[in-house]
């Protein structure tokens, strides 16, 4: 049964395609990364004839040829659309507005929940999910912009915690290239259900330091994006909201990705040239091992952490036992960083306890930097808080 329902699912998506849009209203002109075709055709659209599209208000269409399917729905931010059949197996559907912002979706066939092969995949929430742009405006940091771009590079460096090969991405800056200077460096950490890529291209890590380094509101750096899933030593994956929890990491970044980053790049090598951030789970690893490694890290971006609260499991975080000295020696704390920066989404369930933990941290003399953007725990936020943290190191 399994088996013959796997197989009617190939042949339906073998023909999942999206109709074509009238070219009425065809507009390609001043948006530099979207054409406009009685709405908006994401470049994440396999082409101009297929995938979503994004309505005037934001709302989003959706179209699916699906003939043989008795059920399709469209999951786009955990809401379900039911679609509707039409003339040759033509389902479709209009979704609510949506808020700006990258929103992961999938496509239920007869209750099975795909990629939608009509638009580009990304890995992320443990799986590969299609996506649609709500564009923001204002916000044209994250878009690829008329300045001198940087490079993104793929790279393998040996582990000796895996015994294995493993992926970075690296961001160099515009001109690293051709010139023979040092940089200062920023590791940054993805979140739970991604790995290194996720920042890379959901949070188009190229796109704001780029634009940013071209105004003058950066210095030029470099970002390193590792997959923080690492297995444990003593077996499983090494992680949990602990500074036990996190020695599997810590011993990946700073006896492997560190040494390998500044053997092979041109990197300014001691610590007030050194940053580490993060979201979600990436921001507790920041806070633990950016926090309590002073003699690596000089500047630590904590964003949309859940160790403060608003997740299952996370409750009376203790900052003086967690970060040894934060309150009972805060000045020596304080010396140690450069930049503390904290943020979180305004509508993530963490928003209140990181406000409380923050004003916790400021109650006890410790200097940190903090803000909370509109958005639920999501890329819009991390792209935001990425572009503010930015602004502040290694001035």
């Amino acid at each position: 049964m399994k088996r013959t329902k796997k197989m009617m699912l190939v042949a339906m998506l073998s023909t999942v395609c999206c109709t074509h849009v009238a070219a009425q209203g065809l507009n390609i002109g001043d948006s530099k990364n979207m054409i406009r075709i009685d709405g908006i055709i994401p470049v994440t659209n396999i082409n101009m004839t297929q995938g979503p599209k994004l309505l005037s208000d934001n709302s989003v269409e959706f179209t699916v040829r699906a003939p043989e399917a008795q059920k399709v729905q469209v999951d786009i931010g955990g809401t379900k659309y039911d679609m509707t059949k039409g003339d040759g197996g033509i389902w479709t559907v209009k979704t609510k507005p949506q808020v700006p912002g990258f929103h992961y979706y999938s496509l239920i066939i007869d209750g099975v929940s795909v990629a939608d092969p009509a638009s580009q995949s990304f890995y992320g929430c443990s799986r590969w999910s299609s996506a649609i742009e709500i564009p923001e405006e204002g916000m044209d940091d994250f878009e690829v912009q008329d300045v001198k771009h940087g490079e993104v590079r793929t790279v393998h460096y040996y582990s000796n915690v895996e015994k294995a090969w493993r992926p970075l991405m690296i961001y160099t800056p515009a001109g690293y290239d051709e010139g023979n200077k040092d940089y200062p460096v920023v590791y940054i950490q993805h979140g739970g259900g991604e790995d290194h890529r996720g920042w890379m291209e959901q949070g188009r890590t190229a796109q704001i330091m780029d634009n940013l380094i071209a105004k003058g509101k950066a210095v030029p750096m470099i970002v390193v994006s590792a997959n923080s899933n690492v297995h444990s030593r003593n077996g499983g994956f090494g992680g949990g909201y602990s500074w036990q929890g996190m020695q599997t990491f810590r011993s990946e970044l700073i006896e492997n990705v560190i040494p390998f980053v500044e053997k092979n790049y041109r990197v300014k090598k001691e610590r007030k040239s050194r940053a580490m951030c993060g979201l979600s789970m990436g921001g507790g690893q920041s806070f633990y091992i950016g926090l309590r490694s002073p003699e690596v890290f000089a500047n630590v971006g904590v964003f949309s952490t859940g160790m403060f609260g608003g997740i299952r499991g996370a409750s009376n975080f203790d900052l003086e036992k967690e970060v040894p000295g934060m309150l009972s020696n805060t000045k020596a704390f304080n010396k140690q960083l450069d930049v503390f920066f904290v943020s979180c989404g305004e509508q993530d369930p963490r928003i209140e306890y990181t406000r409380n933990i923050v004003k916790k941290m400021r109650d006890g003399g410790v200097k940190v930097k903090f803000n909370s953007y509109p958005g639920d725990h999501e890329w819009q936020v991390w792209r935001k808080s990425l572009h503010e943290f930015a602004q502040y190191l290694f001035r």
